[in-house]
């Protein structure tokens, strides 16, 4: 535990010294942006409509892509110069190392879902809406899709500290970020990719929103979604952790 918190307080050092956390807001805004632009006053439910406007850009592609970006932006520093053996030759398990970063990464997942949350809480005084806030759904939807991206961020953890490359594994998960749109119409595929998930978990059955049908990916239930989430972070952070143990540096 002392080993993990003192590689937490050297993160946070560095993170003082870079623009990465400015980065957790770019989502928050273009979403607001889009809000501002987006009619809702005419649906039955405005609040949960403005969570859908607003999800399509933020959870179906920039939580994806941020995780990767914020796990690239961890381990840049070590992959620079020589930076690992500096780092493993303090006081410091590695266990201890591989635990922090992630937990940096999560913590700066989260507090870009608060950020999500406050913008469209904003934007509803903004467009009038006086119905009463659905707190329950939004706090499902909020810490759900924050944990259905836990595993996209161990798994773009242990890519970036396979690849020394910066750019490279950023390339990776834009790709496969890219085909979200098509993954999620596919009830067979689309609950295990792990970078449709977050969206999936943020708007569990979406479409019976609008009073149609669940289609595609949304006919599975949030509390199956869940558990396929939780293995897939099970899978991803113990196959990262494995191998960080036995990277050689």
């Amino acid at each position: 535990m002392s080993s993990m918190l003192r590689v937490l307080s050297a993160e946070r050092l560095k993170m003082s010294r870079s623009y990465m956390v400015l980065l957790m807001f770019i989502s928050p805004i273009l979403a607001f942006i889009i809000g501002l632009l987006s009619e809702v006053g005419d649906t039955p439910q405005p609040w949960i409509a403005l969570l859908g406007s607003l999800s399509m850009l933020h959870a179906m592609l920039f939580m994806p892509i941020m995780s990767g970006i914020f796990a690239a932006f961890i381990c840049r520093y070590e992959h620079a110069g020589g930076g690992w053996k500096q780092l493993l030759v303090l006081p410091v398990t590695r266990t201890g190392v591989y635990v922090a970063k992630f937990t940096v990464i999560a913590l700066l997942l989260a507090m870009m879902q608060l950020l999500f949350l406050a913008a469209i809480v904003i934007l509803g005084f903004i467009k009038g809406i006086h119905d009463p806030f659905p707190w329950d759904i939004f706090a499902r939807s909020i810490i759900g899709g924050w944990v259905a991206c836990l595993p996209l961020a161990a798994l773009q953890l242990a890519v970036s500290l396979m690849w020394n490359s910066f750019a490279a594994p950023l390339a990776l998960n834009v790709m496969l970020t890219i085909p979200n749109m098509l993954v999620i119409n596919s009830a067979t595929y689309g609950p295990y990719y792990p970078w449709a998930q977050p969206f999936l978990a943020t708007l569990p059955g979406e479409s019976t929103i609008y009073g149609n049908d669940p289609f595609g990916a949304f006919n599975l239930p949030f509390e199956s979604l869940m558990i396929t989430v939780v293995g897939s972070f099970i899978v991803f952070f113990t196959a990262g952790w494995l191998y960080f143990r036995r990277k050689e540096v």
